[in-house]
């Protein structure tokens, strides 16, 4: 195992604007508002602008679950506001249909992980067999740190989280990003970030459904303020 994987609660690019952002957005710091705006401006209007962001929406699972398998998500691109929207509109519709709710065919985490316990095994790594079923196990071999990383971002978007702010750093497909996650009285989400501005390097916006219409409100009331700049 690699600890260079990921590592949890890792000075970011926030840091350098902010002198403590742990802080920063809790309901009692002062111009906790202009933090946010100043947040969203940096790690998500910029980017939008330039094309970079993916929207993922996550949901699947429920009343404690946490099987890797019924983890789902839909990925849509994020250049406006009105690309949001289409996202609302595609999973209120399902809701009020009583359908499947959108859910793009490849598994975040499930064939992620069947492939790095097969290269394990191939490597003539030793793996007990409940190993898939236990996250907090997975570092054991190489690719599981990050793996369980991001299953744990996953998880406390879907399930909830005390802390109002968080960056780790981790390993990812598209390389290694910086993981800003907020779990603030406006909305939950986390966005991948690359560890230095990079005109190409694609971004990452994650949330569970139940988030959609606070995430809406909060861009619709922030990204215009950054439309002359």
């Amino acid at each position: 195992m690699s600890y260079s994987e990921a590592k949890e609660h890792t000075p970011g690019r926030l840091h350098e604007l902010f002198a403590d952002p742990y802080r920063a957005f809790e309901n009692d710091t002062d111009e906790r508002q202009l933090h946010v705006r100043i947040m969203l401006h940096t790690l998500l209007a910029r980017p939008m602008q330039r094309g970079q962001v993916t929207l993922r929406v996550i949901h699947g699972w429920e009343n404690g679950g946490f099987e890797p398998a019924d983890l789902q998500h839909a990925d849509f691109p994020l250049r406006s506001l009105e690309d949001f929207d289409v996202a609302v509109e595609r999973f209120a519709k399902a809701a009020q249909q009583n359908a499947p709710l959108p859910a793009d065919s490849t598994a975040i985490l499930a064939a992620p992980l069947a492939n790095a316990i097969a290269d394990a095994q191939a490597e003539g790594k030793s793996l007990t067999d409940d190993i898939r079923a236990t996250p907090a196990r997975w570092p054991a071999f190489e690719g599981g740190l990050a793996l369980y990383t991001l299953f744990k971002m996953y998880h406390r978007l879907v399930y909830g989280e005390d802390d109002t702010y968080r960056c780790s750093q981790c390993d990812t497909p598209h390389g290694p990003r910086e993981i800003h996650e907020f779990h603030m009285e406006e909305g939950e989400f986390a966005l991948l970030a690359p560890l230095d501005e990079q005109p190409e390097a694609p971004y990452l916006v994650v949330l569970h459904e139940s988030q959609l219409g606070p995430i809406k409100q909060l861009l619709t009331s922030s990204l215009p303020l950054f439309e002359p700049f």
